[in-house]
């Protein structure tokens, strides 16, 4: 979801009124979540749908890597579809192919956050991008691992 948890380490925050404070107690820090995170039910629903198609949509203008998977998925999965393959191979086949665009995406968003937090070269930033791009180039091998199987055994 949107925003994190940030811990309170306030002394006042921890205790609770009816602590006996005679005995020794441990305190947990106090985790105060995101002034986002507030709306429930159909709205939180609603809410999450409409950041979800601005992600697809930010994907889709900013990442030409997720415009070419996008391509492929709209020739693969129909194409999967008709094939006289099981319903199990043609789930399998078509799973393969979203996958590669979720991983894409958590590529994108990882790229996206490296770069806001510096431009800079950096060692830590090019093995996070590095880490981003081998799963991709992973669930695209699974992607021909898993329909090559499907349609010769």
């Amino acid at each position: 979801g949107a925003g994190g948890a940030q811990v309170e380490n306030s002394r006042q925050d921890a205790k609770a009124p009816s602590v006996d404070e005679s005995r020794p107690t441990t305190h947990e820090p106090r985790v105060v979540e995101s002034p986002h995170k507030g709306k429930s039910g159909p709205t939180r629903i609603w809410n999450a749908l409409s950041y979800s198609l601005a992600g697809l949509a930010a994907a889709f203008r900013h990442e030409s890597a997720f415009r070419l998977e996008l391509l492929l998925a709209a020739i693969l999965i129909p194409a999967a579809l008709f094939m006289s393959v099981s319903g199990l191979g043609k789930a399998a086949m078509i799973g393969a192919v979203l996958l590669v665009l979720i991983v894409e995406l958590f590529n994108a968003a990882v790229e996206a956050t490296v770069d806001r937090i510096s431009l800079e070269n950096h060692p830590l930033a090019k093995r996070a991008k590095d880490i981003g791009s081998a799963a991709v180039f992973l669930s695209l091998v699974n992607v021909a691992a898993v329909w090559l199987l499907v349609l010769f055994g």
